[in-house]
């Protein structure tokens, strides 16, 4: 897997989420999404912003929110979807779907992770189904698993997943999850709604924690 290749995946993803985007009423813009604090609107607004931050708006962005990187992103978002219309958010998310621009410190595959869960963050609670891609849900994940940033190392520690939809398995220790990948990419990021198709002597333990 090279930076190539990811880049190509995230762009096929924007570009799906763009389309997902287009299709929703008008009324579904303000519904909430997964992530507790953001509509759809403001989602669609952080996937826009996500390519278009510069290394001045990260910097004052994370002063202005005390260093909590997630108050920042919540904040930011709201902000930016004040600024444009669901028009605009799905225009800018088409034009940049190919940006390698990404976070400071954040790696190629930061990005690719960040669409394939705020893709389900929208579609599940709007009821629609939003079928994973194998090989991009199974790098974010490999990936998630040893990141610093997303939680996911003390999550899953003493834990090995196993997906039941594709021949991958990854982390360690003696309790075993298992599920289809894209419910263990969300419950590995902090989902709870990606625990209920999980099973396993270990799926209580991620979800406690």
């Amino acid at each position: 897997m090279h930076e190539g290749e990811i880049l190509a995946w995230t762009e096929a993803e924007r570009l799906s989420f763009a389309d997902l985007l287009e299709g929703l009423e008008e009324k579904d813009w303000s519904a909430k999404t997964l992530c507790p604090e953001w509509t759809v609107h403001a989602m669609a607004a952080h996937l826009a912003q996500s390519t278009r931050n510069r290394l001045r708006d990260t910097v004052l962005g994370a002063i202005k929110a005390k260093g909590n990187w997630d108050r920042m992103n919540v904040d930011q978002a709201i902000a930016y979807g004040t600024r444009f219309s669901p028009a605009e958010l799905v225009a800018q998310i088409r034009e940049d779907a190919r940006s390698p621009r990404r976070s400071p410190g954040a790696k190629p595959i930061d990005p690719l992770a960040d669409v394939l869960i705020h893709g389900q963050d929208v579609a599940r609670p709007l009821g629609i189904a939003r079928p994973m891609p194998g090989k991009p849900a199974i790098a974010s994940l490999e990936h998630l698993l040893v990141s610093p940033f997303w939680g996911a190392k003390k999550r899953c520690r003493g834990l090995r997943l196993i997906a039941t939809d594709a021949e991958w398995s990854g982390g360690t220790g003696p309790e075993e999850v298992r599920g289809p990948l894209v419910d263990l990419l969300l419950a590995v990021s902090g989902r709870n709604t990606g625990l209920a198709t999980l099973t396993g002597p270990g799926t209580a333990l991620l979800g406690a924690r």
